[in-house]
């Protein structure tokens, strides 16, 4: 890595003149961020556990001149640059990668087995480390301090949480602002995606573990069979979403995963499904989530089973709702389009997908989650024509165009911080 020297300040441009980095900025440090990109790809860490990645992070901020702390929230960076008055910016990456086992066939695949950077963090620590350089490099064209947040844990949830009770807020400054930028399945490559106000479920993991009384596979009389109970089950939790919620008030209920049992000629004393559980208030979550302990309880009384079933979570660890400061929001959409044209910025509907990043707002900042796409348009044109949906984040086969999507998210991170150290 090396810190580009320009000439701006020799060409006399004044403080703040510095709008938006320039595409021969970006393609100059591009091969370096690629490189880092195709490292953090090939050696993904889980949640809590990306020690390595906090490491390559913090020695790139060290060697720009930020104040760097490791081990916020037990492996997150904190890297600060106080470069005169100002607003306190802070720009947060996530680091932690999925379980998945990768099917993209890409040259510099995961070399861990069973782990995968499969939601684009990757992507995001990279353009985070690139906007880095450039705002260190024109540290004479803004002024404020720029906070550098590298997260644990965003997928797993709780690492937004752990930073902030490890004093994010409080042992470094509080920022006027939080920003975060997301890779997207749904828009070209280097598309910037904004919504102004909630835009990010809130979930809710829960846990079921049916009880039933197990025996042989051949003499099911004898036995109270907790895989059919699961299945009755399963089924039934969906109409929660179909016939007991009103359809303009979005649930999600997705049974992920369901273990039970050995081998085929044995019926299990138990089953445990693990749920994600998607919802927009608090009242339709307070809802869903009595109604799936109530149907899980049904189905199991229905079977006879020895003992109600165990429903654990949809408290402690679930992400909050993510509401996009509407003024901060658009404000930055403006610059954005000034910066990259109306035609690649475009307001977007709310997901119900979630993210922890919803902690900073809940803690009292102006936050902003803004999204970029991902997918090369000749990509999104035949998933149109064809029906077939392209790969998207949590898919083994997630795998965005990488050098549009780095580009277009380094100049849109750059954008945005520079508009809101400009003042108001």
């Amino acid at each position: 890595m090396k810190v580009l020297t320009t000439g701006l300040a020799l060409a006399g441009i004044a403080w703040g003149q510095w709008a938006t980095p320039a595409t021969a900025e970006i393609d100059a440090i591009y091969p370096d961020i690629e490189k880092l990109y195709i490292d953090l790809h090939r050696n993904p860490e889980l949640a809590f556990h990306e020690t390595e990645t906090a490491a390559k992070l913090a020695a790139r901020m060290k060697a720009l001149g930020f104040d760097v702390t490791t081990g916020v929230g037990r492996t997150g960076v904190v890297a600060i640059m106080k470069n005169g008055p100002g607003s306190t910016v802070m720009l947060r990456t996530e680091m932690d990668a999925l379980p998945v086992d990768e099917k993209t066939n890409l040259p510099f695949a995961s070399q861990v087995k069973g782990v995968m950077h499969a939601c684009g963090h990757d992507i995001h620590m990279s353009a985070w480390s690139g906007t880095a350089e450039l705002m260190a490099t024109h540290r004479t064209q803004w002024h404020g301090t720029l906070m550098m947040i590298g997260q644990p844990a965003e997928e797993s949830g709780g690492g937004a949480a752990a930073m902030l009770r490890d004093g994010l807020f409080t042992r470094f400054p509080r920022p006027d602002y939080a920003l975060s930028l997301h890779d997207d399945d749904t828009m070209p490559a280097g598309t910037i995606g904004y919504h102004p106000g909630p835009f990010r479920a809130l979930s809710d993991g829960v846990t079921i573990t049916i009880y039933g009384r197990g025996g042989h596979a051949a003499m099911p009389q004898n036995t109270i069979d907790p895989v059919v109970i699961a299945a009755r089950t399963v089924l039934a939790l969906q109409t929660i979403v179909s016939r007991e919620n009103n359809p303009v008030d979005p649930v999600v209920i997705t049974v992920g995963s369901i273990h039970g049992g050995t081998q085929g000629n044995i019926i299990p004393d138990e089953v445990k499904l693990q749920l994600s559980v998607r919802t927009y208030t608090a009242e339709v979550r307070k809802r869903t989530l009595e109604a799936i302990r109530r149907v899980a309880k049904a189905e199991a009384m229905a079977a006879g089973a020895p003992k109600e079933p165990l429903v654990e979570g949809g408290g402690a660890g679930s992400a909050g709702l993510v509401i996009n400061d509407p003024p901060l929001t658009l404000r930055l959409a403006k610059a954005l389009k000034a910066a990259m044209g109306d035609a690649s910025v475009i307001e977007m509907p709310p997901k119900m997908t979630s993210e922890d990043f919803s902690e900073y707002g809940h803690a009292g900042v102006p936050s902003a989650l803004l999204h970029i796409g991902a997918v090369s348009p000749a990509n999104l044109e035949k998933a149109k024509a064809t029906g077939i949906p392209v790969p998207a984040p949590h898919s083994p086969e997630w795998a965005p165009d990488r050098e549009p999507t780095l580009k277009a998210a380094i100049k849109a991170e750059t954008t945005e911080l520079l508009e809101l150290f400009r003042g108001n």
